[in-house]
């Protein structure tokens, strides 16, 4: 049981720094679990997601196209200006 809650005080002290970023309640808990509570690949799907969204992309195909691009940012910024 000790093993859980190092796990689970870890995953709210990820989420509390991805908050204190300016992300989301909601965006912080959907990222982080869909990269398997790994805090760098959700900041990263995070930021990226902001960056596209502040060019003008809609957030669902921006969510789609960085999942299937695993995050990377330029293959990802390809797919959006394709759609």
């Amino acid at each position: 049981p000790s093993c859980l809650l190092l796990q689970f005080l870890s995953y709210l002290h990820a989420c509390d720094r991805l908050l204190k970023q300016g992300y989301e309640e909601g965006q912080v808990e959907e990222a982080m679990e869909m990269f398997q509570y790994s805090e760098k690949k959700a900041a990263e799907f995070l930021h990226l997601l902001a960056q596209f969204h502040d060019m003008g992309f809609q957030q669902n195909e921006i969510k789609e196209v960085l999942l299937l691009c695993g995050n990377q940012r330029e293959k990802a910024l390809e797919e959006l200006v394709m759609k």
